[in-house]
């Protein structure tokens, strides 16, 4: 095994074309627009041979859409150079195409909208055999294995079918491309179309198309025997070495777990999920550019991590998720189950776990996060459309995969951008929202199932709300201008904040205290900052098994306030004091604020270290809102709120006393004031009041 000793800090942004100048392996999996804007939104582009010779596989359809001796990418997409509304155009004139149909039978697509899977047929994955890709679904019951192949100077195709009751028929291409076969007869009865027989038999098949002439190419091989594992394509190992922090007098310290950025696939290191394996010295991460890495060593002192890449050419990961150490990962168009067929650390098999995902050509439907429940069901969540109206069910929901994969359902509705799930200790489900259309300011969700949380933008089945699910809490985007993914300090390594809940920031590289409580079945609570910053936008975190403490990835694509293209993080808890509110509570003109040591009563009941402004927003289609007063409804602006004391109940707990206390979209309140041991401590939260109980 080769070693590169690398101990790197990444580079402050993308330097040069790092998207064209990444080595993406044997196929590529994105939304690929080709001739006449047609475009194949489950896309697997598979690399043949020199000067882009490649030919694209499209996953809902099993069709060949089509292929190319030479080509290019325009390399234009949100993924690659951050484009939007567009897909990557593969560049140059193909040897062959197909209309936009299933790709065996009758020519006619059945399904009631043009996205997601066919009803009768399912694409189960691909197998990997050094760089040759074997495409792998079913028919009814039948499967069939395909191979794309360049032979003198022309594009092949090698079917292998299973004994079948029926014969099957397949679309081979339109118009007037020469093409023949091996192992069977083409049938030109009906043009533009050519299409291929095969017979009833009790015995697999096997056939192989040949485009560019129609002299009879060789006789097919058996893809059989090619889908047990290969030779390993990305043999370097690459070693690098966790940052300690210093010590000093703040409860937490963050700990860099340096990325392999110079490694020599160029591959460009977003992290977007990562997850521990049972051996907690162990973690996989997927990159949003579509990689799959192990890394080894995690906290070993000192600590030399070591990274393999195991995976390449998904579409664009954003989140993953490790059952029984098998490795799991939400694509876009997917959740890909990962198989290491012959033991050599590299996947062999990229399984179609579940392939429910309806992609359409919209570039802002991301699909996000990774968590699975007690019972193992799957939770991932999908953004809608940017400024537009649902196209498919799935548009701004949250999705439940079944432990086994074969199904899936939608949970609940009202998404615009949800960056990821939370799943609770008690099964609680939690998600954020973006500023945007139908979305005044960032949300923090509480989720019920079939609850609806204020996009109109998603699906709705032809209704119309005419209000929502509030959340937990609204944040401005100057507190955060985009949370990302929530979860629960779990164990006993963050002391005082076991059980709370947590949400990352995309937006400002931060980290926050979420305190909430469920008054008549409606949650509210704050959002409290917690003294972290990252010099990346933070998708995911993770508390290690061992440790107990918290990890965290993420990146930057757009919209943050961070510079850094990516990191990987170890958040540790000190022991040191953590003066901030760690819990809320809401009566009649009360707001109790609880923190985690004991305070000085002369300094909390001091009038002149509390302060609090509040205002609302407005629930419209146009893309955010300004403050609105909660005195005055219709005027822009914010209220003072009078505070008329504050008693400390207990050591502990700050009790606001606010006469005209109300529902607020937020409350701002400021506090300055000292623990017993004198320490001073300062800062803001901020506040949803959805009940105030009589």
């Amino acid at each position: 095994m080769r070693l590169l000793a690398l101990t790197l800090l990444l580079l402050s942004g993308p330097q040069g074309k790092k998207w064209a100048e990444m080595d993406y392996g044997p196929f590529m999996t994105q939304s690929f627009e080709t001739e006449a804007k047609d475009v194949t939104c489950k896309g697997i582009r598979i690399r043949l041979g020199p000067e882009g010779a490649s030919m694209l596989f499209d996953a809902d359809l099993l069709r060949w859409s089509a292929g190319w001796l030479k080509s290019s990418l325009d390399w234009k997409s949100v993924v690659f150079d951050g484009s939007h509304g567009t897909h990557p155009k593969v560049l140059g004139a193909p040897l062959f195409s197909n209309p936009k149909l299933p790709g065996f039978g009758v020519p006619k697509d059945p399904r009631p909208l043009p996205y997601g899977p066919l009803p009768n047929a399912r694409y189960r994955g691909l197998y990997l055999h050094g760089d040759r890709v074997i495409v792998a679904y079913t028919v009814g019951v039948v499967r069939v294995l395909e191979s794309a192949g360049l032979e003198g100077g022309r594009l092949t195709r090698t079917i292998e079918v299973g004994g079948s009751e029926e014969a099957l028929q397949f679309q081979v291409c339109d118009g007037p491309t020469p093409v023949a076969c091996a192992g069977a007869d083409l049938d030109r009865s009906d043009p533009p179309h050519v299409r291929l027989r095969i017979g009833a038999r009790p015995v697999p098949a096997r056939v192989k198309i040949a485009y560019g002439s129609e002299e009879v190419p060789s006789a097919p091989e058996a893809l059989e025997p090619l889908t047990h594992g290969g030779a390993p394509r990305w043999s370097a190992r690459i070693e690098t070495r966790g940052i300690p922090a210093a010590e000093d007098e703040t409860p937490f310290v963050v700990e860099a777990l340096p990325l392999p950025a110079g490694n020599p696939w160029h591959s460009w290191m977003r992290p977007s999920g990562f997850d521990f394996f049972s051996d907690p010295t162990r973690a996989a991460v997927c990159t949003w550019s579509g990689d799959v890495w192990t890394v080894a060593g995690i906290g070993t002192r000192p600590e030399s991590l070591v990274w393999q890449r195991i995976a390449t050419g998904l579409f664009q990961p954003l989140g993953l998720k490790i059952v029984r150490d098998r490795i799991y990962v939400t694509c876009r168009d997917q959740i890909a189950r990962l198989h290491d067929l012959n033991g050599d650390g590299e996947i062999d098999f990229v399984e179609c776990f579940n392939g429910d995902a309806q992609v359409t050509e919209h570039f802002h439907e991301f699909a996000m996060g990774l968590q699975t429940d007690a019972a193992g069901n799957f939770y991932y969540a999908k953004a809608a459309r940017h400024a537009l109206p649902a196209v498919v069910p799935q548009h701004g929901t949250l999705i439940r995969v079944s432990p086994d994969g074969s199904r899936s359902d939608i949970v609940c509705n009202g998404f615009r951008a949800p960056n990821g799930v939370g799943v609770g200790p008690a099964g609680e489900l939690v998600a954020s929202d973006q500023e945007g259309h139908w979305t005044p300011a960032n949300r923090i969700n509480l989720l019920r199932e079939g609850g609806f949380y204020g996009n109109k933008g998603s699906y709705l089945g032809g209704r119309d709300p005419e209000t929502y699910d509030p959340p937990i809490v609204w944040l401005h985007p100057k507190v955060d201008r985009s949370p990302a993914e929530q979860l629960w300090v779990t164990g006993d390594g963050w002391g005082p904040l076991k059980g709370s809940l947590l949400s990352t920031s995309y937006g400002t590289g931060a980290l926050f205290l979420v305190p909430y409580e469920v008054v008549d079945g409606v949650p509210q609570g704050c959002a409290v900052p917690l003294p972290l910053k990252f010099p990346t936008g933070i998708l995911r975190g993770r508390f290690h098994p061992r440790d107990g403490q918290l990890y965290v990835c993420g990146l930057v694509g757009w919209s943050t306030d961070c510079a850094q293209e990516g990191g990987f993080y170890r958040v540790r808890y000190t022991g040191r004091p953590i003066l901030r509110p760690i819990r809320m509570h809401v009566e009649a003109g009360v707001v109790e604020l609880t923190f985690p040591e004991p305070l000085d009563r002369t300094s909390v009941e001091d009038l002149e270290g509390w302060s609090a402004r509040q205002w609302n927003y407005r629930w419209t289609e146009q893309y955010g809102s300004k403050n609105y007063k909660v005195s005055q409804p219709e005027r822009q602006g914010e209220d003072e709120v009078a505070i008329d004391k504050v008693t400390l109940r207990g050591d502990r707990t700050a009790v606001l006393s606010i006469p005209d206390l109300r529902p607020v979209m937020t409350m701002e309140i400021s506090y300055s004031l000292a623990a017993a041991d004198a320490r001073r401590a300062a800062g803001k939260l901020h506040l949803t009041i959805n009940r105030v109980p009589r």
